[in-house]
C-alpha cells in the first residue's frame, strides 16, 4: 500500500513517514500543494494525508483538484485545532476524515487503518489462499494460523504478489510498488526480499515462481469457497526509462507509469 503525505511541516512529517513505515505501508512525502498535486496526477497512491496549509497551493485546492479527476482516493485531511471551518470545508469537498494538530500518531494509524478498510469497500480485509491468510489492515500474515514473523518490505512484497495472485510482477514493477521516492533498491536486493519471503512460506506449501529475466509470481490454486479476494489494483506498464519525465513541480522521475496488461507471457503460466 502506497500513502502519500502532504505537509510542510517537516518534523511531523518525518514522524508520519517513520511511523507509516515501520508499519510496512510505501510512504512519499511532499512539502507543498504544487507538488501534492502533480504527484496526484501522475502517480498511483492508495491514500493521501494531506495538510490543509500548505504553501504554493492550499491543501481544500489541492483536494478539490483530485475529486475534480473523479479520483476516489481516500484522504484524511490535518488542520490545526482551531480550524474548524476549514476542516468543514475539506469535509464537503470529498476528504473522508480528519485529525486535528496536535494528535497521537496512534490514533492517525488507526484512522489509516480505518480508511483502508473503507476503501476496500467495507469487505473483508483477510486475504485467503490455501493455508496463507494475509490482513490488509492489521499487517499479519499467517500460514495454518501461525504468524510468520515478515519485515516490512516481506509484507509489502506479499501484498504486491497476493494483488496479482497468478499473474507475473517484474522486478521494477516489485520497486514501484514497495519503495518510496529516492530510494535506490537494486534488482539483487529484490531477489533477496523474494528469496527470503519465499523460504517462509514453502514451509506451508505456498510456491512463488520464478520466471527468470522476467520476474515473479505466487502459483494460484482452486480458490477457498467463500474465499475474499484482492481488490486488483493498477497494472504499470514495463519501465520504459527513456520514456519517463520528470515531475514539473518536484523534478522527480514519477515511480509509475500508465497502466497496462501484466498477464503472463505465452508459456508461463502460474497455475
Amino acid at each position: 500500500m502506497r500513502i502519500l503525505i502532504a505537509e510542510d511541516d517537516s518534523i511531523l512529517a518525518d514522524g508520519l513517514v517513520r511511523s507509516l513505515r515501520q508499519s510496512a505501508y510505501a510512504v512519499d512525502h511532499v512539502k507543498n500543494g504544487a507538488e501534492a498535486d502533480a504527484a496526484l496526477s501522475l502517480e498511483t497512491f492508495d491514500l493521501l494525508i494531506l495538510d490543509l496549509g500548505l504553501p504554493r497551493l492550499s491543501g481544500l485546492e489541492v483536494l478539490r483538484r483530485l475529486r475534480a479527476r473523479n479520483s476516489n482516493l481516500p484522504v484524511l485531511i490535518l488542520s490545526a485545532a482551531d480550524s474548524v471551518d476549514e476542516r468543514v470545508k475539506g469535509l464537503d469537498l470529498g476528504a473522508d476524515d480528519y485529525m486535528a494538530k496536535p494528535f497521537a500518531l496512534n490514533e492517525l494509524e488507526a484512522r489509516v487503518r480505518a480508511l483502508t478498510r473503507r476503501g476496500a469497500g467495507g469487505g473483508p480485509t483477510v486475504v485467503r489462499h490455501g493455508p496463507l491468510s494475509f490482513d490488509q489492515v492489521g499487517r499479519v500474515a499467517r500460514i495454518h494460523d501461525q504468524a510468520l514473523d515478515l519485515s516490512a518490505r516481506e509484507l509489502g512484497l506479499l501484498e504486491v504478489l497476493l494483488q496479482r495472485l497468478g499473474r507475473l510482477v517484474s522486478k521494477e514493477q516489485l520497486v514501484d510498488h514497495l519503495c518510496a521516492w529516492g530510494e535506490e533498491v537494486s534488482n539483487n536486493a529484490i531477489e533477496v526480499y523474494v528469496h527470503r519471503l519465499r523460504k517462509k512460506l514453502e514451509a506451508g506449501g505456498v510456491r512463488i515462481v520464478t520466471v527468470r529475466g522476467i520476474g515473479y509470481c505466487i502459483e494460484r490454486e482452486a480458490p477457498t469457497v467463500g474465499a475474499p479476494t484482492l481488490n486488483p489494483m493498477p497494472d504499470p506498464a514495463p519501465d520504459l526509462t527513456s520514456g519517463r519525465t520528470p515531475n514539473p513541480a518536484t523534478g522527480r522521475t514519477p515511480t509509475r507509469t500508465p497502466e497496462a496488461s501484466s498477464a503472463l507471457p505465452a508459456g508461463h503460466d502460474c497455475k
